[in-house]
């Protein structure tokens, strides 16, 4: 049964955020006025280092050091909004349950910015973390969007060891029919919008091309990979059209959770909470048990 929290948490976003992505205009009003990156919260912040390069930021949120390996968090946003508080609290609850050290790569965003830009910076941050390897990649929305083109740009060289996935946006032209149906269910996001800016950010490439809509590129030989998703989720259809497309020996898991909206292990919610310790044991059997805390 879907809890109370969760129906709250709906009703909010429908009240707050639909709007943003209710029209074509409204999508392209939102790309014009993307929220600001909030800052390293004040928990993080004596364990934080940033470093800045090739237009983007790299910090770095220290753990203990036990266990091998270290984390990537890409956060979402649509590609046009900064990181947000819920991406900080993801990072905290990471640190402290894995041990591991998590690096978050701030990306250059649309307008001003196109996929070729951010693939510059993380190309960069990449070769840069490429000694702390194996990396494991978590991406929420448009950052899993990244975290699977990662993955598949770094196939078979052993850097990239796994993957979570929550409510990627795996397929930037919204073609599936499925979208559509969801959309009325869904409290937060809608294809009209989104398209704009899918089309700014693809940089002139069809927005269905593997280089910006990893649904499209190479799935197999991928490391283990979990997907975690709502119900009430545009999103979903892909992470389903996702699970038809792998390969049948693919590592690979797709949660759906019912009643959830997009984003849910970043909600506090119970179900939330449960997709957040489920992005922990995936961490933890993928490199190592280390130490867990949480």
């Amino acid at each position: 049964m879907t809890s109370w929290q969760t129906l709250v948490a709906r009703a909010r976003l429908r009240a707050t955020r639909k709007h943003r992505y209710r029209t074509v205009e409204a999508g392209r009003h939102s790309m014009a006025h993307g929220y600001p990156a909030a800052p390293v919260p004040e928990g993080l912040a004596a364990r934080a280092t940033t470093a800045s390069f090739d237009g983007g930021e790299l910090v770095t949120v220290s753990g203990s050091g036990e266990g091998p390996g270290a984390l990537v968090l890409l956060h979402g946003g649509a590609f046009i909004n900064g990181i947000q508080a819920q991406h900080w609290g993801l990072v905290e609850h990471l640190v402290e349950s894995t041990g591991r050290t998590v690096h978050v790569p701030r990306y250059p965003l649309a307008p001003a910015a196109v996929h070729t830009d951010a693939w510059r910076f993380l190309d960069a941050a990449t070769a840069r973390l490429g000694e702390e390897a194996p990396l494991y990649l978590v991406g929420d929305s448009a950052g899993g969007t990244l975290a699977l083109l990662m993955a598949q740009r770094h196939r078979g060289d052993g850097l990239v060891a796994g993957l979570t996935l929550v409510a990627p946006w795996l397929d930037l032209s919204l073609g599936n029919p499925e979208v559509e149906r969801l959309a009325r269910q869904d409290p937060w996001l809608t294809p009209a919008g989104m398209r704009p800016i899918a089309r700014q950010w693809a940089g002139g490439l069809d927005p269905a091309d593997p280089s910006v809509s990893p649904l499209f590129g190479p799935l197999g030989d991928l490391p283990p990979t979990l997907v975690l998703v709502g119900s009430h989720d545009i999103c979903r259809a892909d992470c389903d059209r996702l699970r038809e497309l792998a390969p049948a020996d693919a590592d690979l898991v797709v949660h759906v959770e019912p009643g959830s909206p997009h984003d849910y292990p970043l909600l506090p919610t119970p179900e939330g909470a449960r997709g957040r310790a489920d992005i922990t044991r995936h961490v933890l059997r993928t490199l190592g048990a280390g130490v867990r805390r949480g």
